[in-house]
């Protein structure tokens, strides 16, 4: 079926940034062009337009005379962008304790008590979405666009990697004890504490990464 848009290359890119991320062109991979214009019915133009998008976002690279390939994410760079998205995510925490209403609050209090429920249940899968949820509601509440899309930039090249770390022994507990002391910091209205609480979320979130690698074989490719 021929794709049909105002901006071919963008919806191209979208399609391709999925498969990426559902790992149908795995890192490390090849991308056929002749393969992919024969599949999404386009031509060279709009597939390579969209390239140039995936390259600029650091999911895919390109190599002279050999073609595309699909990023792959190391341990040195899991190392370098995890300061780099806490420092980022703390900022939001910071301006969403400042500018968060009395509703705002009440909101997040309902996310959090689901993501207790989902803990306690052991329900890894409902918990990751609702810790998406809340990460997204404190980026919102922040309403500061560059924060916004500086995260949003470092969390598609953390995806590639297929993070997995609320698989690590006690890993759910400790993030679920973080989660609410960013959010006891944000209903007190104590930004520097709500900055710092989100700060080690993440860094915590890298030191059980590095955990897990050591226990079992990493899924990256170090």
């Amino acid at each position: 079926m021929r794709l049909i848009h105002n901006s071919l290359h963008d919806e191209v890119a979208d399609g391709l940034r999925a498969r990426i991320f559902d790992g149908v062109l795995a890192p490390g991979s090849f991308i056929d062009e002749v393969a992919l214009c024969a599949d999404l019915a386009i031509s060279r133009t709009p597939l390579r337009e969209a390239l140039k998008v995936l390259a600029a976002e650091g999911l895919v690279r390109h190599e002279p005379r050999r073609g595309s390939f699909v990023s792959q994410v190391t341990e040195q760079d899991l190392d370098e962008i995890f300061p780099v998205i806490a420092l980022l995510e703390g900022r939001c925490a910071l301006e969403a304790t400042r500018h968060a209403t009395d509703a705002d609050i009440a909101a997040l209090e309902t996310l959090h008590t689901s993501l207790q429920q989902h803990a306690a249940a052991k329900r890894i899968t409902d918990y990751y979405a609702v810790n998406f949820t809340i990460h997204e509601a404190i980026i919102t509440l922040a309403n500061n666009r560059w924060l916004a899309q500086s995260i949003a930039d470092l969390r598609k090249i953390l995806k590639l990697a297929r993070l997995q770390q609320l698989h690590a022994p006690g890993r759910l507990e400790q993030s679920l004890s973080e989660h609410l002391a960013v959010f006891a910091a944000i209903k007190a209205r104590d930004a520097d504490a709500a900055e710092a609480a989100m700060r080690n979320h993440l860094l915590r979130q890298r030191e059980a990464l590095r955990e897990l690698s050591r226990t079992q074989k990493s899924r990256l490719l170090a």
